[in-house]
């Protein structure tokens, strides 16, 4: 069973503040039953301290640590408001308007702007001039945005970038898959989504594991990163016994010290504790989702946790 008052520990002691907010909203104190607030506040307070002053926001993404606006950051405050169901904040529309400045002609995004060049970040985030589009970036904000709800002039021609990049995708590119097959969710039209994943699903693996093979050693992407909820238009891709299995898996994951741990590089410290708050997070949303979330102070401990692979 999961020891939730153990991961509200974890997650005070080394969560960024914006997580220890969403942790707050989602899960109390994590005493009790776990129930969170209704009060999106702080959670909302925190987020705004990312804002800049053209819009966009910076210094989101763990990996990227840029003052300057990027679509990374981007796509993870247009997620959290979704978490919070504020899709009527002003920071959504401000950071679509910023947005808008920075896609490039064929409707896509970069998946990082030159501006980031000579501030610290990982490997895989490499600042270029005049980047191409990234399917990964721009489907993870349309998806967003098609899941707030909004309708902003952004989004038809991201939309339509997406569609056009959908034939030639594969799950080889774990990542672009992963938010791709969120598009897929969050579109309205449902008939071309379902016949979308419908191709899509010939070339997932019979494991359901897509691994990333330009990333650290065993580092993947499973059903449930995939598809969080059980009400996924992305579940259909996977077996309901593969992802009962990874619900099992994701439960017994925690940490001797209360929280989760990832398998992609850490290139810093700093980086390892503030991802970890996140994917702790995020796992307990998932197993809360599907219905897993069954908390006991008195878990049978694992052995000591071993460090995020680098």
């Amino acid at each position: 069973m999961t020891d939730l008052a153990a991961a509200a520990q974890f997650v005070a002691a080394h969560g960024r503040l914006l997580e220890r907010r969403r942790f707050a909203h989602l899960f109390g104190d994590g005493g009790g039953d776990g129930a969170g607030t209704t009060d999106a506040g702080p959670v909302l307070a925190a987020l705004r301290a990312y804002r800049n002053a053209d819009g966009g926001i910076g210094l989101l993404e763990p990996d990227l640590r840029t003052p300057t606006s990027q679509p990374s950051a981007v796509l993870y405050a247009l997620e959290l408001l979704q978490e919070v169901d504020a899709p009527g904040d002003p920071l959504a529309t401000d950071a679509l308007d910023w947005l808008q400045t920075v896609t490039n002609d064929d409707g896509g995004v970069p998946f990082v702007l030159a501006s980031a060049r000579g501030w610290p970040h990982a490997p895989w985030w490499t600042p270029q001039d005049d980047p191409p589009s990234s399917l990964l970036m721009t489907a993870g904000i349309a998806a967003a945005v098609h899941g707030l709800g909004l309708d902003h002039p952004w989004l038809a021609g991201a939309s339509e970038y997406v569609w056009d990049a959908l034939p030639a995708l594969t799950p080889s590119d774990p990542y672009a898959f992963r938010y791709a097959v969120r598009f897929l969710d969050a579109v309205p039209d449902r008939a071309r989504a379902d016949a979308a994943l419908d191709a899509l699903a010939a070339g997932v693996p019979a494991d359901g594991v897509l691994r990333v093979s330009a990333g650290a050693e065993g580092e993947t992407l499973g059903a449930l990163e995939v598809a969080p909820r059980p009400d996924h238009a992305g579940r259909r891709l996977f077996p309901p016994e593969l992802i009962e299995r990874e619900l099992d898996a994701l439960a017994a994951a925690q940490q001797d010290d209360g929280g989760w741990t990832f398998s992609w590089a850490a290139w810093s410290p700093a980086v390892a504790w503030e991802w970890r708050g996140v994917v702790t997070v995020d796992a307990l949303k998932t197993l809360r989702a599907d219905g897993r979330l069954r908390s006991s102070s008195r878990r049978p401990r694992r052995p000591a946790s071993r460090a995020p692979r680098r």
